[in-house]
């Protein structure tokens, strides 16, 4: 029991202090001095009912994102300055030795950290070059050193000499990264817990609203009513599936993480052609499923919670759809993987306006490398084949395409924001993501007309898709089905979800040449310019 009371005691006492800092509360005839320590050093001391709200307030799942600092070089006696995270002033610089008797040699990175604003925090680092990463955390004011024995190769040598060791910092620091790892790590649990966070984050990152709808949440629908060319738009909300799509609606402004395209035999039977199903063996491919199959895993086996809307052609554009030219594309297409080639290339369009702070091009580098060493055949699927064409160049390495583009004067962000080509072929064959998949299909059934040869739709994220005027803008020729229990009238059929889905910019854009090329993506607003 005296154990007892002395934890409530301490616990107590660290609360008071903490509401004192965080409030800016002074004590009386105290001048100004160094913080003991910051809320965000002790919070997690507390109970969890008290720490817990007040660390979501200061930290967030953007948190988990290294920011660039900077590139410590050995050119000049370069030194670079910066502000940390703990330790206000922080500089480094780079000495190239040949300790090892190697040869190329290796180097020293050095830190130095001092001015620290409170007793208890830290800074937490990461280094990198194309061919490493490491890692590295700091307590103390003094100077620390990261020793590479050897160079890897010429390759590595001759970066580091032109371009330095990027240098990342955690900018919440240790807490503040676990804080938000706890914000993240729940997206991608098949849970209610999982749920609420999801939609949490889009609430809070995207200002989405989540409006309950009427019950029931299940359309009953005609499927005499549904069409060639109709499109589906599907937001999945927990699992696997959700807390991906929710990161994925983050960066790109989408209300909406999978899509769909709806087909008719010549039978009249309904099918539904998908870029994203799971095969038997687990693999994500494109398949051609009839209606009935589709919408009962839907309806019945697939945990993610999805919210399902139909968005269906307008008049015009489903007279124009050549049924059969769309049957043999997706015909030719079914039982190939999913495009995971270009998965992120239609997100990247501009050189620093994708990026959610602190992301940017050069902590999309490092991540890549960090998943290279780790997951090597699954970089390559991932980007490698896509960062070689856009150089033209063959079979080279991530850490080869970084030189490579260093050798080429440009930069890794340039790279990166090099349109995808609807006619590149990959390994595998062509890639499509789900999107890229159905307006693939449109393009082959004629609804870009002469556009069609200088629209790359695998540029196209969804929310350029379901942004396009390609769909029904008149309420009154929506089926009598659709909405019809709701109190809100959507412009489109929501067919399966407890929230409203959302889909602003929803039918407002003429398609034009080049579109979705040169777009920025930057929350919460996505602001988006004319004609890029």
């Amino acid at each position: 029991m005296v154990l007892f009371r002395m934890i409530k005691a301490h616990q107590l006492l660290l609360m008071f202090l903490a509401i004192l800092a965080v409030s800016g509360i002074g004590l009386p005839g105290v001048q100004a001095f160094k913080a003991p320590f910051r809320p965000g050093d002790v919070l997690p001391l507390l109970p969890r009912q008290v720490s817990w709200p007040i660390l979501s307030a200061l930290n967030n799942a953007a948190d988990l994102l290294p920011s660039f600092v900077g590139a410590a070089t050995a050119s000049n006696n370069s030194v670079l300055n910066w502000k940390g995270a703990c330790f206000y002033n922080s500089t480094a610089w780079l000495e190239f030795h040949n300790n090892s008797g190697s040869e190329f040699g290796g180097g020293t990175l050095h830190i130095k950290v001092s001015n620290a604003h409170s007793w208890t925090c830290m800074d937490l680092y990461v280094f990198a070059t194309p061919f490493r990463v490491t890692w590295d955390y700091y307590l103390l004011s003094r100077e620390h050193t990261i020793d590479f024995k050897e160079w890897e190769s010429e390759a590595e040598y001759e970066f580091v000499k032109n371009r330095g060791v990027s240098i990342f910092l955690m900018q919440a620091g240790m807490l503040g990264t676990l804080q938000a790892l706890w914000e993240v790590f729940p997206l991608f649990t098949n849970t209610g817990w999982g749920e609420n966070s999801n939609l949490a984050f889009l609430k809070k990152h995207m200002g989405a609203s989540f409006e309950e709808r009427p019950q029931p949440w299940v359309t009953n629908i005609t499927v005499d009513d549904i069409h060639s060319g109709d499109f589906l738009a599907l937001s999945k909300i927990q699992g696997r599936w959700g807390g991906f799509e929710t990161l994925e609606k983050w960066v790109t402004g989408s209300y909406a993480g999978h899509s769909a395209v709806c087909l008719r035999d010549s039978e009249g039977k309904l099918w539904v052609a998908e870029s994203g199903h799971e095969n038997e063996k687990g693999e994500d491919v494109i398949a051609i499923l009839p209606w009935d199959e589709w919408w009962e895993f839907e309806l019945t086996k697939d945990d993610s919670n999805p919210h399902i809307a139909l968005l269906p052609l307008h008049p015009e554009l489903r007279a124009k759809f050549n049924e059969t030219a769309a049957w043999e594309y997706a015909k030719s297409m079914s039982g190939k993987p999913y495009g995971y080639h270009n998965l992120i290339f239609s997100w990247i369009d501009t050189i620093s306006g994708n990026y959610p702070a602190p992301l940017d091009a050069h902590l999309v580098a490092s991540v890549m490398t960090v998943w290279t060493q780790m997951q090597p055949a699954y970089a390559a699927n991932m980007w490698n084949e896509a960062l070689n064409k856009r150089l033209g160049s063959q079979n080279l390495s991530l850490s080869e395409v970084l030189v490579e583009v260093e050798k080429r004067g440009s930069s890794f962000g340039e790279l990166l924001a090099i349109p995808e080509q609807d006619d590149w072929v990959y390994a595998d064959g062509k890639s499509t993501s789900c999107v890229a998949f159905v307006f693939e299909l449109y393009k082959e059934a004629g609804l870009f007309g002469k556009l069609a040869s200088s629209i790359q739709v695998t540029e196209f994220t969804i929310k350029d898709a379901y942004s396009l005027k390609f769909f029904e803008n008149n309420s009154s020729r929506l089926p009598t089905w659709c909405n019809d229990v709701d109190t809100v009238k959507l412009p489109f059929c929501q067919i399966r979800g407890k929230y409203r889905m959302e889909l602003p910019g929803y039918n407002t854009m003429d398609p034009y040449a080049h579109m979705n090329e040169r777009c920025p993506s930057l929350p919460p607003k996505y602001y988006r310019p004319a004609g890029c």
